[in-house]
């Protein structure tokens, strides 16, 4: 049995599901103001209420956008690097395509603020309005080579198409072309009409729903087989996926369509896939790797918003891992994910 749950911290994790979202935004440019464009009101000290079609829908804390003090708090979580993305309502798929992407434009360039703020300890992962390709792929070239992200968010869903929806080829051959990685996150789930109870059920139930079925999405449109060098993660350990796995792989093995349509193991095609750790639970976190590999899951917070994993790294150790397994989730996995090369904490060599 590994020692490593009784080390004192490294503080050496990398952190890949961390959000932002901008101290203020950006006025319209244009005639006609989308009735969903977000704004920033007062709220108590330290926060401000995200304003949206004029409603608040989310109150955050000066930590989405003050870098100093999202890196105090990196000691206390065991981290070296984070990685941001945009807060996923931000995403914008619902708007014209050119509103969208002002918008995101905007959001991307305050988030290469930051990152440049961080001396860094903090990378980025953009935002582009994949509800239109060919916005899409502009914005997406501009993330990786003017700014020098590693890659990008995208949402479960766009507009209710899942991110495994042959449509999207096109920017996946992109990204594997740029050698982007590419981030999805839960928003906007499908099935909030079964949920009884208040609104927060949202983030706790229907989120890992609606990334369960994005990740099998991906997984029977054969996207690991198509794009074998894209790397793709999924936020929320992967949702529903483990769960659903084995049905599908057993479904897989008994109708003659689905083995006709799926051209490979699901199960082999899922250990292809990167996920978080955002599970909030040990003996889950250990399922995951049992269900997907050691290699496959990095590290997950989703701070700073208040449903976050404050002690990432300790939940880990926590998992009694054998040594080389825990330091691939701490670290090692997020460094192959994002492209990174394998270095030691403050970029000294290994």
């Amino acid at each position: 049995m590994s020692n490593t749950p009784h080390l004192p911290g490294c503080g050496c994790g990398i952190d890949t599901h961390a959000h932002v979202v901008p101290e203020h935004f950006p006025a319209y440019i244009g005639s006609h103001l989308p009735a969903d464009w977000p704004s920033m009101a007062a709220a108590q000290a330290c926060h401000r209420h995200v304003m949206i079609s004029g409603k608040v829908y989310r109150t955050v804390a000066d930590t989405c956008w003050d870098t100093a003090k999202r890196l105090a708090d990196f000691e206390a979580m065991d981290l070296d690097l984070q990685v941001v993305s945009p807060m996923p309502e931000l995403l914008s798929y619902w708007m014209a395509p050119a509103d969208a992407q002002q918008l995101l434009r905007y959001t991307n360039d305050q988030i290469a603020a930051m990152v440049d703020e961080s001396g860094g300890r903090i990378a980025g992962l953009g935002a582009v309005p994949l509800q239109d390709m060919d916005h899409a792929l502009r914005e997406l070239e501009y993330v990786v080579k003017v700014l020098g992200f590693p890659g990008v968010e995208l949402g479960s869903n766009i507009n209710g198409d899942p991110v495994g929806h042959p449509k999207f080829d096109p920017f996946f051959e992109a990204c594997e072309a740029l050698g982007a990685c590419v981030f999805v996150h839960a928003l906007r789930p499908a099935g909030m009409e079964r949920l009884v109870g208040p609104a927060p059920l949202q983030q706790v139930l229907a989120y890992p729903g609606d990334v369960g079925l994005a990740a099998a999405s991906v997984i029977t449109a054969n996207l690991p087989l198509r794009r074998p060098n894209l790397r793709i993660a999924f936020s929320h350990g992967g949702g529903t996926l483990a769960s659903l796995l084995p049905r599908l792989e057993q479904g897989w093995h008994t109708f003659p369509a689905l083995k006709d349509s799926v051209t490979a193991s699901p199960r082999a095609q899922a250990a292809r896939l990167f996920y978080d750790t955002l599970v909030f639970d040990t003996p889950t976190l250990r399922h995951l790797v049992h269900s997907f590999g050691a290699t496959q899951l990095m590290v997950g917070t989703d701070y700073p918003f208040n449903f976050h994993d404050r002690t990432p790294i300790e939940r880990i150790r926590q998992a009694a891992f054998d040594d080389t397994t825990t330091m691939n989730l701490i670290r090692h996995n997020a460094e192959r994910f994002l492209g990174l090369p394998s270095v030691g904490k403050r970029g000294g060599a290994r």
